[in-house]
């Protein structure tokens, strides 16, 4: 396990990343998601809450040029399970939830971005609530060695998750061109503190240049509800 404000800020460019875990307390699920962008396409983003979801939005709507990979919704809230993704596979996901079907099935579907030649990867995570338990679940769906005509699909599940700790996934390895994809399982990270405290930590290791918005939720595991920090670089 890592410090994730070492993690976070080892590289100029991890593009996007998730974080989930449990507080050191022991008491919440820890959600972070954060944006990063080099084009000015990417950069002109914010994070806007719709009720209990969370979607991104263009900045200055007259510089949007191509919404496809960019304008989505990264969080959606279930009944008994919060679903977090870099793109619009979180609807995906949802929508195979809602018709009793699983986050593995759904993510079966889809695969990485058509942005040659990055072919961004799809990272996606699910906490799950049933029966007053947690548990989560990361994957991730890239190209294979940057071919095209070849997917890989990873799922990782953690069933007991651990009062103080986290995992940690993101898009890129690092700035590059084209950029090197994720490699490996999810980092095991340290959750250190509050909401607020985490939301800091986060927001902080980000490189200055290149982040764009970050949002976090910390979620009651014995009432079920939840409070978020939203910051965007765009104000």
């Amino acid at each position: 396990m890592v410090d994730l404000k070492k993690e976070i800020s080892s590289t100029t460019y991890p593009g996007r990343g998730i974080i989930i875990g449990k507080s050191a307390d022991g008491k919440n699920a820890v959600i972070g998601y954060f944006i990063m962008g080099r084009s000015e396409n990417s950069r002109n983003r914010v994070f806007v809450k719709e009720g209990d979801d969370l979607k991104t939005q263009a900045f200055d709507p007259s510089k949007l040029v191509d919404p496809s990979l960019i304008i989505y919704a990264p969080v959606r809230t279930l009944a008994q399970s919060t679903v977090v993704t870099n793109g619009d596979q979180t609807d995906t996901v949802r929508d195979y939830l809602l018709a009793g079907k699983t986050f593995e099935e759904a993510l079966r579907t889809r695969t990485f971005e058509p942005d040659p030649p990055n072919f961004t990867p799809r990272i996606s995570g699910i906490l799950d609530f049933a029966d007053g338990g947690f548990s989560y679940k990361l994957s991730i769906l890239k190209s294979n060695e940057g071919r095209e005509a070849s997917a890989l699909r990873f799922f990782y599940e953690y069933a007991q998750p651990v009062a103080g700790e986290g995992h940690f996934i993101h898009t890129y390895q690092c700035d590059g061109n084209p950029i090197p994809s994720f490699a490996g399982e999810p980092t095991a990270v340290t959750i250190a503190g509050d909401i607020d405290t985490f939301t800091a930590d986060v927001w902080s290791a980000l490189n200055e240049d290149n982040k764009v918005s970050l949002y976090t939720r910390f979620i009651d595991l014995a009432t079920g509800a939840f409070e978020d920090r939203i910051i965007n670089k765009n104000q």
